[in-house]
């Protein structure tokens, strides 16, 4: 009976689910650095070679690999004494004894020199959890068959993680060396890629650098060379190799993007990417990293454009949808943003194996539904939200449920679903007592909502977003002594907390009292969140309570334009009609009307005023 024929070879654990191994060939897909241009340039040009015989399906292309593995194994007889050990090593192992049946199994590869032993001893070791003497199981399998990809793969997985990584550089230097040339780039990004795992950077770095050495015109070796560079905390190198490696090759979008890593220059980066895509517009990645960088520049319309362009190419593509979900909510395009993250949702849905959590896309869905009034769609959508979602989105997804239910109208349900939360954080329940008040404050029972608030502040001092609803709440009741130290309180607990400078500094000016130190606290508030439209309301309103109307409506505009917000637009035709532009000011006020027929400063507005719509 030969070695081959006897199952007990290939019984036992599977070496693929037993090891957590980043293996050669599925590199590919996990290295961020590998162009897909480049990918695809690879694969049309061994495509396009002549081929000396038609190809394979898939059960033939297995039928032949497993024939010529078999042909390099060794014919080993199976004598009764083997036979006899093999079996008691395997019973031994199977009640729970792992050293003597591995070490049976072994000494049996060496002996034999059969590769499959080898593996055999490995999957025992694996299971007995001891990394050491797997090692030594995977590193004969290796050296008893190097022509095995398998073998390759689990002896470099499990060696760059060890102390002795020096066993790898004549396997990655053959590699590189019989790769075909169109295959070499990316082979590479795939060394680079294992060796960044190694314990010992500096030699796994050094031992890179002897790698790409012959190969220091190609482009990819120059993008890792920069990597390198970059590594060591050398950015001016790196920007030389990078460049280098967009000389060697104009459109490649990896060397395009490597320049931009190591670009200080903000506007420089923006510039050269924009160069770039001229001359090569269909450059997707280069495009969807100049959208982010223009995100981070706040440049939201222009960032819209480059994702909109992104999803002509891939209509499907979840992560622009995404973007362009969040890019629609900043620039108040609501029915957009409902556009995109339905899509979004519909894509994961069509997806199962995407592992990416729609729970916060489904969650700003349920607040757009609200905005337009559907709260039976807004709880719909909240119903759709995975069970096995991140604890704290569950916690938020109740906490609106109830707020849902409440606005309406059955208050009594709604704190019921807040009672059925039981958290034991200290954050989260500051956070449902102050959602219990909202329901009874939205119920219009304030001192009630009051009551629970002031009792919350005692019991949770230290909790500046608690402090802050209770100072606006204090405010709703004219409590203004209250709201004022609760907001200084803030203030001192979280002195970056901008909303506290603002809601105190817009609270003065609507009272018109105390204007100086009003805009001193709006200004300190716009100064650390520029770009906040509700800062720049508050701003354009203290210049109006001041007299200085045309830098009112300067601010009020410029907020206006980011957010089209319905009390943003109302201070705004006030300044508009108290500088005689009236037809101007009456379309701002029935604009908010339509958004917010019940809003509560139109109608002390208009009532100041003296007017009617």
């Amino acid at each position: 009976m030969s070695v081959e024929s006897n199952s007990l070879w290939t019984s036992g654990l599977a070496l693929k689910n037993a090891f957590a191994i980043v293996t050669l060939s599925g590199l590919l897909t996990a290295c961020a650095v590998v162009p897909q241009q480049h990918a695809v340039a690879a694969d049309v040009q061994a495509a396009s070679t002549p081929a000396a015989e038609p190809p394979l399906d898939d059960e033939a292309q297995a039928a032949r690999q497993k024939a010529e593995e078999e042909a390099r194994l060794p014919k080993v007889e199976m004598t009764p004494v083997m036979l006899d050990q093999l079996l008691k090593a395997e019973f031994a192992f199977r009640n729970g004894d792992w050293q003597g049946p591995y070490l049976t199994v072994l000494s049996l590869a060496q002996q034999t020199r059969d590769p499959r032993l080898a593996r055999r001893a490995a999957e025992m070791a694996v299971a007995a959890k001891q990394a050491d003497d797997t090692l030594a199981a995977v590193r004969l399998w290796y050296r008893l068959d190097p022509e095995s990809d398998e073998a390759t793969q689990y002896f470099v997985g499990m060696v760059v993680t060890s102390e002795k990584i020096a066993e790898l550089e004549p396997v990655f230097e053959e590699r590189l060396r019989e790769a075909p040339a169109a295959r070499r780039g990316i082979l590479m990004f795939q060394v680079q890629q294992l060796l960044g795992r190694a314990k010992d950077k500096d030699a796994a770095l050094a031992m890179l650098e002897r790698l790409i050495e012959p190969y220091d015109k190609m482009m990819e070796a120059r993008i890792v060379r920069a990597q390198i560079a970059l590594v060591r905390g050398d950015k001016a190198l790196a920007r030389t190799y990078a460049q280098s490696a967009l000389e060697a090759k104009p459109d490649a979008e990896i060397a395009l993007l490597m320049l931009a890593q190591v670009t200080d220059d903000e506007a420089q980066v923006v510039a050269m990417m924009e160069k770039f895509l001229k001359s090569y517009p269909k450059a997707n990645d280069v495009r969807a990293a100049y959208a982010r960088v223009l995100v981070n520049r706040k440049d939201y319309p222009a960032a819209r454009r480059e994702f909109e362009a992104l999803l002509k190419v891939q209509p499907d593509n979840a992560a622009t949808l995404y973007a362009l979900g969040i890019l629609a909510t900043q620039t108040d395009d609501a029915r957009g943003a409902e556009t995109y993250f339905t899509r979004f949702v519909d894509v994961l849905g069509r997806n199962p194996n995407d592992e990416r959590d729609p729970s916060r896309a489904l969650l700003i869905l349920s607040q757009l539904a609200e905005e337009r009034g559907d709260l039976a769609g807004a709880l719909l959508w909240l119903n759709k939200v995975p069970d096995n979602t991140d604890e704290q989105t569950r916690f938020n997804a109740q906490l609106r449920r109830a707020h849902l239910t409440g606005k309406g109208g059955d208050l009594a349900a709604a704190r019921a679903l807040l009672a059925e939360v039981k958290p034991t954080e200290p954050e989260r329940q500051a956070q449902l007592m102050a959602a219990d008040a909202q329901l009874l404050r939205q119920a219009n029972q304030l001192p009630e909502a009051y009551a629970l608030m002031e009792t919350a502040a005692q019991r949770f001092p230290k909790n500046p977003d608690l402090l802050y609803d209770f100072a606006l709440l204090a405010e709703k009741l004219g409590k203004v002594d209250v709201m004022e130290a609760q907001l200084r309180e803030v203030m001192a607990q979280a002195p970056d907390n901008h909303h506290a400078y603002n809601a105190l500094g817009y609270s003065l000016a609507e009272r018109n009292v105390r204007l100086q130190e009003a805009y001193g606290l709006i200004a300190k508030a716009l100064e650390m969140a520029p770009g906040d439209p509700f800062i720049m309301d508050s701003m354009g309103w203290i210049h109006y309570r001041m007299g200085n109307l045309n830098e009112a409506e300067k601010f009020l505009r410029r907020a206006y334009g980011l957010r089209k917000d319905a009390e943003i637009g109302i201070h705004l035709g006030e300044v508009l009609w108290q500088k005689g532009d009236k037809s101007a000011a009456q379309a701002l006020w029935r604009d908010a009307r339509a958004k917010d027929p019940q809003n509560e400063a139109l109608r002390e507005t208009l009532a100041r005023l003296g007017l009617s719509l």
